[in-house]
């Protein structure tokens, strides 16, 4: 039985007049992989501090199980900027001692790239007081991971890591033997490491089994029982059930025979959006030609980041670009961005990048562009518009716009300088859409966005007619909005991706084995290891099999639901119920290795 480490009882917490947490209990146990989701503002980050004992509750108690080992990553870290990462992460071990830990070494490399740590002037030895947020960020979590805890609670452990860097971690935190509570908004992640999910929402806390994908069925499927009456948030749900349920079979761990109550939601959902439509409004809106660049030479200063790249952004193309830090993606959008500024008056080091003459360029940054604080939020997006078209017939008044966006008509009133960081992000996003642009370039435009705005992001994306390059390491925001994907593999070149992130990974993997044939300890794959080759005669057996296990299924399907009618009827025949109840236990049990067994078959058909 697993030992509980930290129970929840009755917590409550009020922030002004406002309950964030009210009457809360919860549990996590040895084991637990729990992810935690909900809108900003809403207590994801207050309950976890409770949970780690950073913060008191106003009512209710947490306690803790003896001599517990707690391993905390906040958004702020706690690191003394006048030591060096070797003298926070690694302490007094000697060089010897640490070389030799496989674990230290799986660390470092997972999340620096090497020993030495080629990211930073003088690797280990780096002082930590002038490096970037983002560089003690994963210091921070580094130092945290070296260590042996019983729990860890890490609240958005994915910002500032690349697209290796979250599969690593994700492949880490599968085989580490600490329970984990875990605050983030990469929907990837949650879905490849957490078991459980905690929704934080209006004071209360639901708890699902199940990774993401598993939390949208079941959400869904509560809401339907429900009959909640939100009915946007209900259709955004439903459409996002649509994506998941065309998309890899193997992304939500439950058996399909227990969804098909949430299938019956999304049986008339269209795909998420009508690719030939779209192509036929931005081919109207922006031509033939977007960008068109030929033979061009990207440099960042005196680096030269890519060399010979001749390639075209046509109208309609909705591009994925993904690529190492420091591999130059977001310096190929600024130079993209600096050509259709000037009308092609400024070009790159090399080469030259012809602009549509009916380029109209929105480009979200990675800094959020100040605006003035005493601002209201709805008088920051009229100041650009008061009418947007979105496409496809589709016109929102500013205010509508805003409240799509989680801006309800009191916060829209609320100064901007009193807007957390991922409501300034929300509202620079607003702004560029009031502007009715044809070419979106963004960058990294998930950060500080909690799930539902993000899924309200990916609504409005889907019907918006025009071109469009998105950077993320958020994989399921690639995959969810763009229809292609290109890579940047630190190797000056630009490359398509037709198997997507998955391609990614494995070329970076390889490209890595090949530059270190002979290290002593080769990073670990996050990956699961390749499968044996299947011949083509397994195959067609495994899918025999796998059709006679459904038609197995659907018979005890049947039978389930009438030996639950048989208890209905019988049900003060106490002798025949228990008789019944016996049948239905061995049916339960049969289904259940059914069921596993068709989870394998798939996996080989």
């Amino acid at each position: 039985m697993a030992v509980n480490l930290v129970n929840v009882e009755q917590v409550s917490k009020v922030y002004g007049t406002r309950a964030l947490l009210d009457g809360v209990s919860l549990g996590v146990s040895e084991g637990d992989r729990i992810g935690v989701v909900g809108r900003n503002g809403d207590g994801k980050t207050t309950l976890i501090r409770m949970l780690a004992k950073l913060e008191d509750a106003d009512t209710g108690r947490v306690t803790h199980n003896g001599g517990l080992r707690l391993g905390v990553l906040t958004q702020h870290d706690s690191l003394d900027p006048k030591k060096t990462i070797r003298q926070e992460v690694i302490g007094d071990l000697a060089d010897h001692e640490w070389a030799g830990s496989a674990k230290i070494r799986d660390v470092l490399t997972g999340l620096f790239g090497g020993l030495a740590l080629p990211g930073f002037e003088h690797g280990l030895d780096t002082v930590i007081a002038p490096l970037s947020g983002g560089e003690r960020r994963r210091i921070a979590l580094a130092k945290l991971l070296i260590d042996e805890q019983d729990l860890i609670v890490l609240d958005e452990p994915t910002n500032h890591l690349d697209v290796e860097g979250i599969s690593w971690l994700a492949g880490h935190l599968r085989t580490r033997r600490s329970a984990l509570v875990c605050v983030t908004h990469d929907r990837w992640f949650l879905d490849q490491v957490c078991t459980r999910m905690w929704d934080v929402q209006r004071g209360t806390v639901h708890e699902y089994e199940g990774g993401y994908s598993d939390y949208v069925f079941a959400r869904a499927e509560r809401e339907r029982i429900a009959a909640t009456e939100e009915s946007k948030r209900q259709n955004l749900m439903r459409k996002e059930l649509a994506w998941l349920r065309r998309g890899a079979p193997a992304r939500t761990s439950k058996p399909r025979y227990r969804i098909e109550a949430a299938n019956e939601l999304i049986a008339d959902v269209p795909p998420p959006r009508d690719t030939s439509e779209l192509m036929k409004f931005a081919n109207a809106r922006l031509g033939k030609t977007v960008f068109d660049l030929e033979d061009v030479t990207v440099q960042a200063g005196p680096k030269t980041l890519l060399t010979h790249l001749t390639w075209q952004l046509g109208p309609g193309d909705r591009i994925g670009l993904v690529g190492v830090n420091g591999a130059g993606k977001t310096s190929l959008l600024r130079a993209l961005a600096e050509a259709a500024r000037t009308q092609g008056d400024e070009q790159p080091a090399a080469g030259k990048v012809v602009v549509g003459k009916t380029v109209k360029l929105a480009y979200l940054s990675q800094e959020v562009t100040e605006l003035n604080p005493n601002l209201r939020v709805l008088e920051a997006v009229q100041q650009v518009r008061d009418r947007v078209d979105l496409g496809k017939g589709r016109e929102m008044t500013a205010g509508q716009l805003c409240e799509q966006f989680g801006f309800t008509k009191e916060k829209q009133w609320t100064p901007v300088g009193d807007l957390s960081g991922g409501e300034r992000r929300r509202l620079q996003i607003l702004r560029l859409l009031m502007g009715e642009p044809n070419v979106l370039f963004l960058d990294e435009p998930t950060n500080d966005l909690d799930i539902e705005t993000l899924t309200q992001l990916e609504d409005l994306l889907d019907s918006w007619p025009g071109s469009m390059i998105v950077i993320s390491h958020d994989r399921f925001f690639i995959e969810r909005t763009t229809d292609r994907v290109m890579a940047l593999l630190g190797d000056r070149a630009l490359r398509m991706l037709p198997r997507g992130i998955d391609e990614y990974l494995e070329r970076r993997q390889r490209m890595e084995e090949e530059s270190t044939p002979s290290a002593a300890a080769p990073r670990p794959s996050s990956a699961p290891a390749a499968a044996p080759a299947v011949s083509a005669q397994e195959t067609r057996a495994a899918k025999k099999e796998l059709q006679k296990v459904e038609r197995q299924l659907d018979k005890l399907s049947t039978r389930e639901t009438k030996l639950h009618a048989q208890i209905a009827e019988n049900a003060t025949d106490f002798e025949k119920v228990a008789g019944l109840d016996a049948e239905l236990r061995e049916l339960v049990t049969e289904r259940d290795e059914l069921e596993m067994r068709w989870l394998e078959l798939a996996e080989d058909a």
